[in-house]
């Protein structure tokens, strides 16, 4: 099976490389014709203008290959996302609130299961932190594109008239597990069910719906009451603690200083951001490499396609990076071993 994808997923690469040594054979025949004394002038100009269309048709099938080759590899998959107000106060709360609200628009556009895990509202309508639960195809590697500090730049709401706020969200994108790599033992699970909390409205019933979890070994205790169904909010809080203590387990076997989270999230301070949502100037600044600026701050929010180009323009960038990396160590691999016979 995993050789049947491989072959799959190299196929259209082998296919564009058999069209280029095709046309460099078709080169060197008309070099060959040309070498020929008999050929008259008339003759050479028409192999000298095959040759061309030839070299041209070369140039469109490298693009193709360079286009095949940086295209984003995506795979199904799920992922936890949490959105914490950072520096800011009450706007840092608001924008994430929109932060949130993009994020499950965008995986409504995507066509993505959605699962809100958990919000905690703020008193004028933000959240402090919200995380959710997303899965689908390519969900793993487009999502992973948002963890990092976005910086929000606007006049506040709560504020008529006033200056340019800074404020600060941060956003941290964990893999999910599946039940088989992460299975927990009931006698593990303390399970309580309670009635959902809240100011009011559709969120709070007169039913038992809320759940709450505690993994006695380690003490990580999680909830859900965003939904209606018992038995659903029991399944949302069931898989946000597996994508907890995966993440606990390989903070505890990697060797880095930092862990995912961290490396993600980083101190929450003003300055070290990923992207900057600039409201006075109706402008989106993507800081990494393969980004760059749009305007239509508004579309931007509604979690379509801008969203969408940039996180592949992101990946497309670092599977290029990858790719010369690796080209890079390979041509210092063969100078070394020239190095060495000589």
């Amino acid at each position: 099976m995993e050789e049947a994808k491989r072959l799959h997923e190299i196929k259209p690469i082998v296919n564009v490389l058999d069209q280029r040594i095709a046309l460099f054979d078709s080169i060197e025949s008309l070099k060959e014709l040309n070498k020929r004394d008999a050929q008259d002038d008339e003759m050479k100009k028409l192999i000298k203008e095959e040759a061309q269309l030839y070299l041209m048709r070369v140039k469109e099938i490298d693009n193709e290959l360079q286009s095949i080759l940086l295209e984003p590899y995506l795979t199904e998959g799920g992922v936890m996302v949490e959105v914490v107000a950072g520096a800011g106060g009450q706007e840092a709360m608001l924008f994430a609130r929109e932060l949130f609200a993009l994020y499950e628009s965008y995986a409504n556009y995507k066509d993505w299961e959605v699962n809100i895990a958990s919000l905690e509202p703020s008193d004028i309508g933000g959240i402090r932190k919200g995380s959710m639960l997303i899965n689908g195809y390519g969900a793993p590697e487009l999502m992973r594109m948002e963890a990092g500090v976005h910086r929000v730049q606007r006049i506040p709401v709560t504020e008529k008239g006033g200056r340019i706020h800074t404020s600060t969200v941060s956003v941290a994108v964990l893999p999910q597990p599946t039940e088989v790599e992460l299975d927990i033992p009931d006698r593990d699970l303390t399970i309580e069910t309670k009635r959902a909390s809240g100011a009011g409205g559709q969120h709070v019933n007169t039913t038992d719906s809320a759940v709450r979890i505690l993994h006695v070994p380690t003490g990580t205790v999680v909830e859900c009451q965003e939904g209606r169904s018992q038995i659903k909010n029991k399944q949302i809080a069931l898989q946000k603690l597996r994508t907890l203590l995966l993440q606990k387990q390989l903070e505890e076997q990697s060797s880095k200083i930092d862990s995912e989270r961290k490396s993600q999230v980083g101190s929450m301070n003003r300055n070290e951001k990923i992207r900057t949502y600039n409201y006075p100037q109706d402008r989106v600044t993507e800081h990494r490499d393969g980004g760059g600026s749009l305007h239509n701050l508004k579309g931007f929010m509604e979690g379509g396609e801008p969203l969408e180009q940039l996180q592949t323009s992101l990946l497309r960038h670092q599977r290029y990076q990858i790719i010369m990396s690796e080209i890079n160590d390979f041509i210092n691999r063969q100078k070394q071993e020239s190095s060495d016979k000589n």
